[in-house]
């Protein structure tokens, strides 16, 4: 009831101020007269408005129900616009990782944390999407927002991908799949055992273009409304969570039926 019982309510004063045709400083009253009417019409809108409101409490429901959905269409549609307007850096930005088919006829983006917990618990959904359907393609976008640690290990993530791309995919299911907290260490470990260089990729790692990967992902996080992981984009829609297998999929299903994430 945040914003319902505001509007709600300033709805039935209108409506009852115009029942009783007040209108504040009526040019066929004085000044004092028109004060003293003013104050008694108000008193009188105010019963009209109690006893509606007692009488009708579920005028409060309705009227919450109707603005929460104006506002998610307000919020669908700038999210289309923003998706449509920044649609190369989010599904072709040259510095995610691309897993599936890098030519697939569906994209699903992902803006992941390594050490987020349901990201974690989403990597199955991933792996069996992209082996059952092997014309999706499956992007993503690095995401560190949980910590020192999280941004260490994904520095270490995006050093290695410009290193080894090759082999990103198996770092990224090591990382992500490794049930301890993932830091710059455990990272330069995954890294190491998949045949990094640990010199060189110490040394990527003080890249400053790496920060500027990141403040761009940010940046259009913002943009799209995204404050938590897993959140994909597909087609025009921001998915948000981790909503399991089939949901995905039917996204997916979505975009080749209709051209939508949701038909």
């Amino acid at each position: 009831m945040k914003y319902a019982p505001i509007g709600a309510v300033a709805a039935i004063i209108a409506l009852a101020a115009m029942l009783l045709g007040y209108q504040s400083g009526s040019g066929s009253r004085t000044t004092a007269e028109a004060a003293a009417g003013a104050s008694v019409d108000r008193a009188q809108v105010e019963n009209i408005v109690h006893d509606y409101l007692i009488k009708n409490p579920e005028v409060l429901l309705e009227a919450q129900t109707a603005l929460e959905t104006r506002q998610a269409e307000a919020q669908k549609t700038a999210t289309t616009k923003t998706i449509a307007a920044n649609s190369t850096e989010i599904f072709h930005s040259p510095h995610d990782a691309v897993l599936g088919n890098p030519k697939g006829d569906v994209t699903i983006v992902e803006f992941y944390d390594y050490n987020c917990p349901y990201c974690k618990h989403a990597l199955p959904d991933m792996n069996a999407l992209i082996s059952a359907d092997p014309n999706l393609r499956f992007v993503l976008k690095e995401f560190p927002i949980l910590g020192e640690d999280s941004l260490k290990a994904h520095v270490v993530a995006e050093a290695f991908h410009e290193l080894m791309p090759e082999k990103y995919a198996e770092f990224h299911q090591q990382l992500l799949g490794q049930k301890s907290r993932a830091d710059e260490a455990s990272a330069i470990a995954v890294a190491v055992s998949l045949g990094a260089d640990e010199a060189a990729l110490r040394e990527k790692m003080k890249s400053p273009a790496i920060g500027e990967i990141f403040k761009a992902n940010y940046r259009l996080a913002g943009d799209l409304n995204i404050t938590g992981t897993p959140s994909y984009v597909v087609g025009d829609e921001v998915v948000p969570g981790a909503i399991g297998l089939d949901s995905l999929a039917q996204k997916v299903a979505n975009m080749r039926n209709c051209r939508h994430a949701t038909c």
